[in-house]
């Protein structure tokens, strides 16, 4: 990465977190401008950010992530690491998309002094609806035109098409 890349993000990271992201919500009554900031914001913070995206109120997110067109990051997210989101994805409030773990193998010696597990990027399809609370763990891959429930645990990938709930989460039914 360039040193013009590394200033770019800075900026956009200063922007965006001492400002643009504790306006209003891009679907409230009060229109000043929030999406298009936020917006602006990503385009300099992100790995990619699509056309006519929305990241919303408090979200919270890695520069290692991309932002397919049209999609969005929902209000409060968490994403930790690298993901790609594909186009068209929907995300509820509170989601959480987390790509490393800590080290746990050995007993001797307390958990947190074992480091953490090797990055395991996360990817989410195209025309994906990821409802309100979702979590998803390091290294799924969810299929385009999935639906994940409200609270779900993401554990292992979900196959295109499908509709996944629970803790942790299973396929219930299918789209097609």
């Amino acid at each position: 990465m360039g040193v013009s890349c590394k200033i770019r993000r800075k900026i956009g990271a200063l922007l965006y977190y001492a400002v643009a992201q504790h306006l209003p919500v891009s679907y409230s009554g009060i229109k000043i401008g929030q999406t298009q900031l936020r917006r602006f914001c990503g385009r300099l913070m992100l790995r990619h950010c699509g056309v006519q995206v929305n990241i919303e109120r408090h979200a919270y997110f890695s520069p290692k992530v991309s932002l397919g067109d049209y999609s969005g990051i929902g209000f409060n997210a968490r994403i930790h690491g690298t993901c790609e989101i594909g186009a068209y994805v929907m995300m509820g409030e509170n989601c959480t998309i987390i790509t490393r773990n800590h080290c746990h193998a050995r007993t001797d010696v307390p958990m947190m002094r074992q480091g953490f597990e090797p990055e395991m990027p996360v990817q989410i399809g195209d025309d994906v609806w990821i409802g309100d609370n979702v979590t998803i763990l390091p290294g799924v891959h969810i299929g385009n035109g999935c639906i994940i429930a409200a609270g779900a645990v993401v554990t292992q990938d979900v196959p295109a098409f499908s509709i996944c709930a629970g803790v942790p989460a299973k396929v219930i039914k299918t789209r097609i």
